[in-house]
């Protein structure tokens, strides 16, 4: 392996290092984006069943946002009806798509600099290509070709390439997924709100009345 960076040269380095990071955010985002982290499929079905007859205190409320993505969304609808028992349909949708926001904000970190190095990768790539191309060109003298200097030139130009190449098409295809699975999740998270922003307001219309 060291072999293979002596001969692809200075600019396999930052490719090396698009790979490192890449490899890390893959690892956070499959360990961050676990359905359990995320979007638990009993947890709404608990909080309605709890939340059935009376709206429970400041400690369970707590917990419910400590539980899960989708816990600290439910959560922030429940802090304002027992901050504001009057609240309206309008002030209480709004609170969930606030969360929301920030809901989405999570699920989508890192994903930027995921899809980032997946377009970085095959320039750089090109980069070296080009930089192997110099060296080819700079081994041709009046005096007779550099042998040395050509297999170098060459050597930096492929191995580049193909770096960039290899770093490149999985962080693409991980990037696409994790994409999706955001999207799902995003739906998923709008229904339950949807579902339990009814459930709730019956709680402000009894406090109304």
């Amino acid at each position: 392996m060291l072999s293979i960076i002596q001969a692809a040269g200075w600019p396999i380095w930052p490719l090396l290092l698009c790979s490192v990071v890449a490899l890390a955010l893959v690892i956070e985002r499959l360990s961050s984006l676990r359905p359990q982290r995320i979007a638990p499929p009993t947890l709404l079905d608990e909080v309605l069943s709890v939340t059935s007859h009376h709206l429970p205190n400041a400690d369970v409320i707590n917990k419910l946002a400590e539980n899960s993505l989708l816990g600290q969304v439910l959560a922030s609808g429940l802090r304002a009806v027992v901050v504001e028992p009057r609240i309206t349909d309008a002030r209480l949708r709004q609170t969930f798509e606030l969360a929301g926001r920030a809901a989405i904000h999570q699920l989508e970190r890192y994903l930027n600099t995921l899809g980032t190095i997946a377009t970085a990768a095959p320039l750089l790539g090109l980069l070296g290509t080009v930089v192997g191309m110099i060296e080819i060109f700079g081994s041709q003298s009046p005096s007779g070709n550099n042998p040395a200097q050509l297999a170098h030139g060459i050597s930096v130009a492929l191995y580049n390439t193909a770096f960039g190449l290899i770093i490149a098409i999985p962080t693409l295809m991980l990037y696409r997924y994790f994409r999706g699975l955001v999207e799902a999740y995003v739906l998923e998270l709008e229904q339950a709100s949807e579902r339990f922003m009814s459930h709730l307001t019956r709680f402000s219309q009894g406090a109304q009345r």
